[in-house]
């Protein structure tokens, strides 16, 4: 009798456990969910994975966009990728919150992240001409060269030693804006509706966001040296 009670306070105290913090989702505070009967393991289709997926989608819509015949195309460029960068903060924010994680959302999230900058980097390239092609070239062969050095430094366990820092945090935010304000004041599209200076900033902050890429990639190379030359993480 005694055991029987200790087994039936053991599942009463994991089926407590199990709250519900998002629409559809549960999650269990003790034991997995594998050990509570009844309870299925979360879905692909959860808040932070659909705003991802939706993020990916608005690249070919860009493009298309960037390209077509009608009637204030910036606009509309500049409104779905402000949109886009917004999906972003919402849906790390989102998974924060309700402590939804995938391995789904970890390898797509940067992937939509990193292509829907360089895809409006590159049409911008076309119609801004030299100095946005020179930007576009900087920030994307260190956006590579990271992505690598990370995927190896992941393979010796010491990831964490290239973690994002307040630099690459800085620079991806000076890009989304810069980026939309380019989108929105692009020659060509439609008639000016700000005034050039604004033109001006974004351009400026388009150059400053490409020298944020090149220093914080350097502090992510420096970090990473040690492990590079055979040492451990801490250099030793």
């Amino acid at each position: 009798m005694r055991g029987g009670g200790a087994d039936e306070g053991v599942n009463s105290r994991k089926h407590r456990t199990i709250s519900r913090t998002a629409p559809g989702l549960l999650v269990v505070g003790e034991g997995s969910l594998a050990e509570v009967e009844g309870v299925n393991t979360p879905t692909l289709w959860n808040v932070p994975n659909i705003l991802t997926l939706a993020r990916l989608i608005c690249v070919p819509i860009l493009g298309f966009l960037f390209y077509a015949p009608i009637a204030n195309r910036n606009i509309w460029c500049a409104a779905l990728f402000a949109g886009a960068a917004i999906t972003d903060w919402l849906d790390g924010w989102w998974a924060r919150k309700f402590n939804i994680a995938s391995p789904f959302g970890a390898f797509l999230d940067p992937v939509a992240d990193k292509l829907i900058v360089a895809v409006a980097m590159i049409l911008l390239s076309e119609r801004l001409g030299e100095w946005m092609t020179v930007c576009t070239s900087i920030i994307l062969c260190r956006e590579i060269a990271v992505s690598a050095l990370r995927e190896w430094m992941a393979q010796i366990g010491a990831r964490g030693v290239v973690k994002v820092g307040m630099a690459g945090k800085c620079k991806t935010a000076a890009q989304m804006v810069a980026l939309t304000t380019l989108l929105l004041l692009q020659p060509s599209a439609a008639p000016a509706i700000l005034p050039p200076v604004a033109f001006d900033a974004g351009k400026w902050l388009m150059i400053f966001s490409a020298v944020l890429t090149v220093t914080s990639g350097t502090g992510y190379l420096q970090a990473a040296w040690p492990a590079l030359m055979g040492k451990d993480a801490h250099g030793k």
